[in-house]
Parts: C-alpha cells; sequence; structure tokens
C-alpha cells in the first residue's frame, strides 16, 4: 500500500491489534472465533470446557488462544488437538474424540449449511474483532473516512443485514458492533 500498488486491504482483515498500522475504514462486521458442541453436549460456557478436549484447525486464532491462554475465560483444557485440515473437526465432533471444535464462527455456519450437520455454538465467543478495510497509514484522500460513513449507512438503513442474510440464516452475530476486542 505504502508503494501505492495496492489502495487497500480488505476481506476479514480485522482492526484489533493493527489500530495504529493503518488507516481504517470500519468496522463494517463483526467476526467471532467461537466453541462449537454436539447440540447433547452439557458444555454451555467457555468454563466447561475445564478438562475437555477440544479441537481446532492449526495455525488458526483458536489454536493461538488456547495454546497460549490468551482468554481468561477459557480454563484449563485437557487437551488441544490440531488439525492440518480443518475437515476434520466435524468428524472428530461426530465421533466423541473431542469434546468440542474452535472456529472461525462463519466456518462453522457454513459446514453446518454445506453438510447439514448441526452444532451448538456456545454464545461466549474465543475471541470477537472489528473487521475493517485498511489503508496506508500515511494516506491522506479521505477514502477511509468516506467508507466508514457508506458502511454506517449501510448497517443503519438495513442494507448489511440484507447481504449477509444471504449467506447466514442469523445475520445478527456479524452485525452486533458491541464489545469488539
Amino acid at each position: 500500500m505504502a508503494s501505492g500498488e495496492l489502495d487497500c486491504v480488505m476481506g476479514s482483515f480485522s482492526m484489533t491489534g493493527r489500530e495504529n498500522e493503518y488507516r481504517w475504514a470500519g468496522p463494517y462486521l463483526a467476526s467471532r472465533q467461537v466453541v462449537a458442541v454436539d447440540p447433547q453436549s452439557d458444555i454451555y460456557t467457555l468454563a466447561d470446557l475445564e478438562d475437555k478436549i477440544v479441537a481446532v484447525q492449526s495455525t488458526t486464532k483458536p489454536e493461538g488462544i488456547l495454546l497460549n491462554c490468551t482468554n481468561e475465560n477459557v480454563p484449563q483444557i485437557k487437551e488441544l488437538y490440531s488439525f492440518s485440515d480443518g475437515s476434520y473437526l466435524n468428524p472428530a465432533l461426530v465421533e466423541g474424540l473431542v469434546d468440542a471444535v474452535a472456529a472461525h464462527e462463519s466456518s462453522l455456519l457454513t459446514y453446518e449449511k454445506d453438510y447439514g450437520v448441526t452444532y451448538r455454538i456456545l454464545d461466549e465467543p474465543l475471541l470477537k474483532v472489528g473487521l475493517g478495510t485498511a489503508f496506508d497509514i500515511n494516506d491522506t484522500r479521505g477514502i477511509d473516512v468516506k467508507l466508514t460513513h457508506a458502511y454506517q449507512e449501510m448497517l443503519a438503513d438495513g442494507t448489511m443485514e440484507r447481504l449477509v442474510s444471504k449467506y447466514f440464516d442469523d445475520p445478527s452475530p456479524f452485525l452486533n458492533m458491541e464489545g469488539l476486542s
């Protein structure tokens, strides 16, 4: 971006932790890393993960959160299984090899829809961040301000909700900007 080759970076690009690295437009959506369990599971909160086995895809945010204990609401788990491919998460849960899986909420919802499986996603996320559009920190064109205004209008007039509803039955988790970390 500094060279001018790119105007901006967008597409599930989280603002959190990068606030001072870029000039931002947004947030336009919330993005959550969540824990999913079998609907019959006795796990209802992150605290219920104590001494449980959790599966993640390797090199993802959930893996980092669980390995580095960066969410104070997550107790000591028994084991963390890190799979190289996210497609192994559901079979591990269905077969009872793990008690829970942790992943990006949109990937779990898409998997549910595409393969007819049912998860119970815990209400309490592992991580919730705002998605934005990043411009070079020295960009003075004002596009970030105009785009932020456009995002706000789209959120207010229901446009963003209509767009997200094309992909997810319940768009509310993606539109709730409260409590972004």
